[in-house]
């Protein structure tokens, strides 16, 4: 039965969506850096909507919108994307792959206690980050919050320790997901009030300053909102950078507490019998959605 509060604790995050510029560039940018390969494709009007994973798994879908301008990095949106990988081989692999593109910008690497962390920005700005779990039995809690930090983390030693060329090789037919979204905002309490209160994730850490992270099911975080360059901003204009945050639940009675929450907080949703979708505050646009919606569903939306 879905608890009327909080999401399911086998929710997942979905493909990000980006809108972009340069479709080409960006394609090619994921396919070489991360590699990501081209899954799907559509087009509506002038805008072309492609879906890249590994794996057959959607990690990001790109939408060309010409004509929009490049995002404002005090506006609220995207601070990263945080693409999720099994192992610290598979990490190191992606991590050497995208440290050699000629179009990254190595942002910096950390090791947060729960997890090892690499950072990067793409060729239209949005940041990137590669990350590996450590074991969840390996996670500390104090007084109700996960115990993360921001350690140095030496990324040639990492990638000394961890990558082979064997590894290399395989990394297009490795796993990966996105495991965590970071979003600018505007306000840390509006923040919690849509992501905590309406949408049901539950606050993992709270006394982090300018910062709230947030998760299904125990998980570090599936969601972080900081103001550390956002803070006071409204809803954004229309421009390139984030355009998506996703979400799948298992089941639809999960959808059905979704929408009674939404509807209580006196927040609008549509609802076509597989996916809720609303608005938060700045103007992202969050989707839940079931299992197995596939990527026609994702490109239509």
């Amino acid at each position: 039965m879905a608890d009327a509060r909080t999401l399911h604790p086998n929710t997942v995050m979905d493909a990000v969506t980006l809108r972009v510029g340069d479709l080409e560039g960006m394609s090619g940018y994921y396919a070489d850096a991360l590699a990501l390969s081209p899954i799907e494709e559509s087009t509506r009007g002038r805008e072309v909507h492609r879906v890249l994973g590994r794996a057959g798994t959607p990690m990001v879908r790109l939408v060309h919108t010409p004509g929009l301008p490049e995002a404002d990095p005090r506006q609220a949106g995207l601070y990263h994307t945080a693409f999720l990988f099994d192992s610290p081989a598979a990490l190191a692999a992606t991590v050497y792959r995208t440290a050699q593109h000629p179009r990254s910008r190595f942002a910096g690497s950390s090791d947060h206690l729960v997890s090892e962390a690499f950072y990067f920005t793409d060729p239209e700005g949005n940041g990137i980050e590669l990350y590996t779990d450590r074991a969840r039995d390996l996670w500390q809690h104090i007084n109700g919050e996960v115990q993360m930090a921001t350690e140095y983390l030496d990324p040639n030693l990492y990638l000394q320790t961890h990558l082979t060329q064997e590894v290399f090789d395989a990394a297009p037919l490795d796993a990966g997901s996105v495991g965590h979204v970071h979003l600018q905002v505007g306000d840390v309490p509006a923040a919690r009030a849509f992501y905590v209160d309406a949408l049901g994730f539950e606050a993992t850490i709270a006394s982090y300053p300018g910062a709230l992270f947030a998760s299904a099911g125990g998980y570090h975080h599936h969601v972080a909102m900081n103001t550390w360059r956002s803070a006071g901003a409204g809803p954004r204009a229309a421009s390139l950078g984030l355009g998506e945050v996703a979400l799948t639940v298992p089941e639809r009675a999960e959808l059905d507490a979704l929408a009674d929450r939404l509807r209580t907080a006196g927040l609008a949703f549509g609802d076509d019998g597989r996916t809720v979708t609303t608005t938060d505050p700045w103007g992202t646009r969050v989707t839940v959605t079931l299992p197995g919606t596939g990527v026609d569903e994702l490109l239509a939306r």
